[in-house]
């Protein structure tokens, strides 16, 4: 039972109580019917409205508590033992409250009118508070399917994500394998210095793997082992240029969402000396900008478009925001929504 479900609980008793026990404010009118048969007495009318009250509350609770007293059988659909037992219920408070109320307040006038009373009061009290039950479980009913569709989706969520990011390891993995021999044959001495930060990407990748968002300073000092990575490849053909301010350095951004976009942008765009392949990554209006000067290869490049497709779903499912893709006669432009 929670907290908005109490206060339905207490509403719900005062304002049947209050329903059913009316007619005998009428009896303030002397020269009202009622009045000829019952003398408006305050303390006999508000032990009549709280007991009536208490017995509202009563079978709110026997009904509603999950796992316990009436509850069990209607949880376990043994109906005849549900009804049986709250018709016991109504019957005794029935029966108890017209003793209780002989005794403290003396027998009533006309034989059998008190508990004639108790018995057109309480029925009223039971039907009124079986139709709050039943709102009460179809309340349940619609919050735990919500609860369930809630869990499904971001179940669903997060195995797209992981299957997502789980498409960056092999991809990155076949390309700087590849690097990694043209250089040991070429320098085995660098060779040395590529596999260090080679194993420093993967560290990171295995660190923060299941985290979908890290700092932008995280990701940044992790883009510096893999611009390295591509430094040595590449040399004075390559080069970097990274304007953050400090302000923005803690926001945070997508893991790996950097790196596959450096990577795109090397293996479809040529890079020489007179012609250098130049990447810049700023910031505007809350967005991380990262450019790169247009320089296409002349052959197609196999599995282009991978690395953006993959990054642009990532968004998509973890913040409902899309990344923006931009082309120019001389620059290519992803933006990526800081959060």
């Amino acid at each position: 039972m929670n907290k908005n479900e109490r206060k339905i609980y207490i509403y719900s008793a005062f304002l049947i109580t209050l329903m059913v026990n009316s007619a005998k404010l009428m009896a303030l009118n002397s020269d009202g019917i009622i009045a000829r048969y019952w003398q408006f007495n305050i303390e006999e009318y508000s032990f009549q409205f709280l007991y009536n009250m208490l017995f509202c509350l009563l079978l709110l609770y026997l009904n509603l508590s999950d796992g316990k007293f009436l509850s069990v059988f209607r949880e376990n659909k043994q109906y005849w033992k549900f009804y049986l037992c709250n018709s016991l219920v109504i019957v005794a408070a029935i029966v108890l409250g017209s003793l209780i109320h002989s005794f403290i307040f003396g027998i009533f006038h006309l034989p059998g009118g008190r508990i004639r009373g108790y018995f057109a009061r309480f029925l009223l009290s039971s039907i009124m508070i079986a139709v709050v039950i039943r709102l009460i479980l179809l309340m349940r009913e619609s919050r735990k399917k919500d609860m369930l569709n809630e869990q499904l989706n971001s179940a669903y969520l997060q195995t797209q994500l992981q299957l997502l990011q789980e498409q960056l390891n092999p991809h990155f993995l076949f390309n700087t394998l590849s690097s990694l021999s043209a250089i040991v044959m070429e320098n085995p001495g660098l060779a040395q210095n590529y596999i260090l930060h080679l194993s420093k990407i993967f560290r990171y990748t295995l660190v923060h793997s299941g985290n979908n968002l890290v700092t932008l300073e995280k990701e940044l000092e992790h883009l510096k082992s893999y611009t390295q990575l591509i430094t040595m490849r590449l040399e004075n053909t390559f080069q970097i240029h990274i304007n953050i301010s400090k302000d923005l350095i803690q926001m945070q951004i997508l893991h790996l969402s950097l790196q596959p976009l450096i990577e795109n942008a090397v293996k479809h765009n040529r890079a020489t000396l007179s012609d250098p392949l130049i990447i810049e990554i700023y910031e505007e209006n809350r967005w991380l900008i990262i450019r790169n000067n247009l320089q296409p290869t002349i052959s197609k490049t196999e599995g282009a478009g991978i690395g953006l497709t993959n990054l642009n779903e990532r968004y998509k499912l973890q913040n409902q925001q899309e990344i923006e893709i931009h082309q120019t006669t001389e620059y290519f432009i992803v933006k990526l929504p800081l959060l």
